[in-house]
């Protein structure tokens, strides 16, 4: 039976001051994560979700049904060689991780060509993720890097969702642990090409990548040595390695700038060499091709050009245009190869891949487009380890095409279709995917993407969902969900707002939903729903609306703006006290992100401006939608407590309806990304769905 009342927390004021203003928070005590009583009021609150949510449980049950009947479940990876390899990886029904395998390469013989459950000859087992998970409630493998050689394997495991990383090296034929001294680091390994060093990363208190270290074989973690380290607290760093495994590239950057560095991994106790010093508003990237380097950047256009450089002068003096694109190409990266080179960009929306072919003395030639269909696309690089390749392998998707992979010949021009996602009760032509624009309160014209079953008609009767993120110029690309799926055969009409904050349409769409102009974010967002009402997509009393982590305070954000419109709202991990978080400087992350948000400590104009929207400050007495909020215990991200107080001041302010319940559900061993583990991933989606569906009012399916 469902408990009359909520859980109650208790309050205990407590004050922030700044800039003049006073805020009196009654919930800030929740922020323990070691109390006892913290942790029995997020049981509780457990509790609490789970009778309010019990008649869900048959609905979830089907929806989960449902992905499951979708989806191969004994299936795997096309095989991609590396040195004397073939790599791939297993699912097994019943299994939740992937078990990750190669098999010898035979010179001029065919790509293997494995079956599901049946084991190759020679086949070896790098890692199987079923069996390091047993006995952990959560795991994630970071990294799985193999030797130059193809004789051992890094691995590194997170079983607490902290990301944070224990790494383990381990020899590739037999699985037995050669080296297991470096704890507690960062994501991203790299070899040396002796095979004798590996270098990663690790993070300061405030869960900031700031330094590189180097770790010789079987030598006490004691000894290993510092390569760089990062002070200033709005950068972090990471660490990749070039295509031809020649170089160790470390790139140091907050969100506006970038310093990139190399280190030879023939010589790997020698020194890094900085490519260009860091330069206020200079946002940089390299590729090392051979003698050259490859950078992306945005010297002399806000959307990004591509230059080279020789490699023994790299510096910004040096660079030589190669390829810039149209008013609104956003150049997001570059790959080399041995006699091409892939350029990854966004064009009119949407991400998609240009390729330069190499002349004499590897002169670049004229970019060319690799054209697919649908044209609601998504078309970006596989796995492509090698650098000498006559192939290379590509992924494309859509809202309604499964993932697919293609070997594209650059010399050809020829699309070999290797691999489509099988998607079991599938019928792609039952459905309809487009692109609608609408008119934002300032007149800027938002891309929406709209799914739906063929037969829906725009009547005004439909029930609806719509999705958002807009921040860090992440863009949300077209993909196919399996899970979707469940919505669209209740004959939910499917939307995702493109909102600015994000970058769908370039680095501007991306600058006009930051700082000073975040709301932007929001009112983008409350435009889109309501032209799905408005042009007849969906009822007005019929409407859900989801977003996660800064989509999650998007979702604070709009049900504080336009609480009228929906129904039900889903907030995951949500970023709904961002104020309070951005204002601590010892908390992870945040002085980082004073770049994206601002900086309300040292500017009043930010303090007023983010106080003006955050959700946690700004709730109102009126009616509101369903909330469904989830979060895991050991985000690091965006911690737990955001939601823990969000959903207290909700419904200690908002008009009390038991229509529409407010709900948390908290993982307790999770992390940012929720739950480990493909069935438990399933079960969590069918879960949010089922809420959703249920406030909807489309729980039964579609004849």
């Amino acid at each position: 039976m469902t408990p009359l009342q909520p859980p109650r927390a208790r309050r205990e004021p407590s004050t922030r001051t700044f800039h003049d203003d006073v805020f009196t928070d009654h919930y800030e005590w929740l922020r323990d994560k070691e109390s006892p009583e913290v942790i029995a009021h997020l049981e509780a609150e457990n509790a609490y979700t789970e009778a309010v949510t019990d008649h869900l449980k048959p609905l979830a049950d089907k929806v989960f049904g449902e992905i499951k009947a979708h989806t191969k479940e004994t299936d795997l990876s096309v095989p991609v060689r590396m040195g004397d390899w073939w790599y791939f990886t297993r699912t097994v029904e019943g299994e939740q991780y992937a078990v990750h395998v190669r098999v010898p390469y035979v010179a001029g013989a065919e790509r293997p060509d494995p079956q599901p459950g049946t084991p190759l000859p020679d086949e070896q087992v790098l890692l199987d993720g079923n069996a390091e998970a047993k006995g952990h409630d959560f795991f994630e493998l970071s990294d799985l890097a193999v030797s130059h050689d193809g004789t051992k394997v890094a691995i590194g495991l997170d079983i607490a969702g902290d990301e944070i990383y224990d790494l383990s090296v381990r020899d590739a034929a037999t699985g037995a642990v050669l080296d297991d001294a470096v704890r507690r680091i960062g994501n991203g390994v790299v070899w040396s090409v002796d095979g004798r060093h590996l270098f990663y990363t690790r993070r300061d208190d405030a869960w900031r990548a700031n330094e590189v270290w180097r770790h010789e074989i079987g030598t006490p973690v004691g000894q290993d040595a510092l390569v760089i380290r990062e002070d200033d607290e709005q950068f972090s760093l990471m660490i990749g390695e070039s295509r031809d495994e020649r170089w160790l590239i470390v790139m140091i950057g907050s969100s506006t700038t970038t310093e990139g560095h190399l280190l030879d991994l023939t010589d790997p106790t020698g020194e890094l060499r900085v490519v260009q010093p860091r330069v206020a508003g200079l946002d940089y990237d390299v590729e090392v091709d051979g003698g050259r380097i490859l950078v992306v950047h945005n010297a002399a256009r806000v959307d990004f050009d591509l230059a080279q450089a020789p490699i023994e002068t790299p510096g910004r003096e040096h660079w030589q245009p190669v390829m810039t694109g149209e008013d609104g190409d956003r150049i997001l990266g570059v790959d080399a190869f041995a006699d091409f080179v892939i350029v990854s960009m966004r064009h009119d929306g949407l991400r998609t891949l240009r390729l330069l072919p190499k002349g004499e003395d590897a002169a670049l030639g004229e970019a060319r487009a690799i054209p697919v269909e649908p044209e609601l696309h998504t078309l970006a690089l596989g796995n492509n380890p090698e650098y000498a390749m006559g192939t290379v392998q590509l992924v494309l998707t859509s809202w309604l095409t499964p993932s697919s992979v293609l070997d594209y010949t650059p010399d050809t021009g020829e699309l070999q279709l290797l691999k489509q996602r099988e998607v079991p009760g599938f019928d792609q032509q039952l459905y309809a995917e487009e692109r609608l624009w609408v008119t934002a309160e300032d007149g800027a014209r938002i891309p929406v993407s709209l799914v739906r079953r063929r037969d829906i008609e725009a009547d005004g009767s439909n029930p609806g969902y719509i999705y958002g993120y807009g921040s860090y110029e992440m863009s949300f690309d077209p993909y196919f969900s399996v899970a979707r799926l469940s919505l669209l055969d209740r004959g939910v009409v499917y939307a995702v707002a493109h909102v600015r904050g994000g970058g769908e349409l370039g680095r501007r769409w991306y600058d006009d939903g930051k700082l000073l102009a975040k709301r932007n974010t929001f009112t983008d967002f409350v435009s889109a729903s309501r032209a799905l009402i408005d042009l007849g997509w969906v009822h007005p009393d019929r409407l859900a609306a989801e977003g996660a982590s800064a989509g999650g305070l998007l979702m604070g954000a709009i049900v504080n703006l336009a609480p009228e419109l929906y129904a039900a709202v889903h907030a995951g991990v949500p970023f709904v006290d961002a104020l309070t978080t951005i204002l601590d400087p010892s908390l992870p992350l945040t002085a980082g992100e004073w770049e994206e948000w601002g900086n309300p400590i040292e500017d009043p104009e930010v303090y007023a401006y983010m106080k003006s929207y955050t959700p946690y400050e700004n709730i109102r007495a009126t009616r509101y939608p369903a909330i469904l909020a989830t979060t895991s215990l050991n985000d690091t991200r965006v911690f737990y407590v955001e939601p823990a107080k969000w959903v207290q001041q909700l419904r200690e302010t908002v008009e009390a309806d038991p229509a529409r319940p407010i709900v948390l559900k908290t993982e307790m061993v999770a992390g940012h990304g929720g739950r480990s583990g493909r069935y438990d991933g399933w079960r969590q989606s069918a879960f949010e769905y089922a809420f959703l569906l249920d406030r909807i009012g489309a729980t039964k399916r579609v004849e």
